[in-house]
């Protein structure tokens, strides 16, 4: 069964995130537990936990994924960073255990002079400090690899997880594969992509897809998303991807924009016509 879904609100209340995920025909989803522009911990009581695991259940929809704060930087070298980014993740992994939400998301950050190997380094122990409760994984992002930034090639995801105890799987960003240099615009593009990634870190550690097209080319390193078919990967290539037998049972959440009067709903049915689902 294809699993397709948008990231969604929980303003007023986690299980809002349902709802909404209703309003747009997604069996699946993601959500922030809080701003992701600020250090906060998640505040989300018993009965809002209980009606978000509910009425995810009566509905059928899931798997969901929290993504972490965009503050988060799991390779940097600074100690009070690292502390802050450590207990901001620990709260996350915890509030999944609550919403029995079995992934958080996270980008490995930028490593700002340390190195891409000391970055990688930095990564795997401050996520090695992490208490993870049973049912729950922490996912690695693939990124568009700009700057300093870690995760935008898959020997960088590769490397996090052979250093680091914890068992990381990885979410796939398409737009940022392709922002990063993998060209998604062809089936046989994809074709090579999927051949490198399992070369690299492997299949069996895909268990996520963040679907976005891009509003730049591949390899510029730029990150803005596009719908669904209508950036620079294109209709064929995500096609291509899409219906790909390694993302046969992956579960992909839409990131896309809410413009052109096109919203997430308009993406998912697009998704669905491109999977012929």
């Amino acid at each position: 069964m294809l699993r397709i879904g948008a990231h969604t609100s929980i303003a007023g209340g986690v299980h809002n995130a349902v709802e909404e995920q209703l309003e747009y025909d997604g069996n699946c989803g993601q959500i922030f537990t809080h701003s992701p522009q600020v250090w906060r911990e998640p505040n989300i009581d018993d009965e809002e936990a209980e009606r978000f695991r509910d009425r995810s259940a009566d509905h059928g929809i899931g798997p969901w994924v929290i993504h972490s704060s965009y503050l988060v930087n799991l390779c940097t070298p600074k100690a009070d960073l690292r502390e802050k980014s450590i207990a901001s993740m620990q709260a996350e992994v915890d509030a999944a255990a609550k919403l029995d939400v079995p992934y958080v998301n996270v980008h490995l950050g930028a490593h700002t002079g340390a190195g891409v190997e000391g970055g990688l380094d930095n990564a795997a122990s401050a996520l090695e400090e992490l208490d993870v409760p049973d049912g729950v994984t922490v996912l690695i992002e693939s990124d568009a690899g700009s700057g300093t930034k870690l995760g935008g090639t898959f020997e960088e995801l590769a490397g996090v997880l052979d250093r680091c105890g914890l068992g990381l799987d990885v979410c796939l960003d398409t737009a940022h594969l392709f922002a990063a240099g993998y060209d998604l615009s062809t089936p046989e593009g994809v074709e090579e992509t999927f051949a490198e990634f399992d070369d690299a870190v492997g299949l069996d550690h895909l268990e996520c897809v963040h679907l976005n097209d891009s509003k730049h080319g591949c390899g510029t390193n730029k990150d803005e998303h596009a719908h669904v078919g209508e950036g620079l990967i294109g209709e064929a290539g995500m096609a291509a991807f899409v219906n790909h037998d390694a993302v046969a049972d992956v579960p992909f959440v839409l990131e896309t924009p809410t413009e052109d009067g096109k919203s997430f709903a308009w993406n998912v049915e697009r998704v669905r016509e491109l999977r012929g689902a």
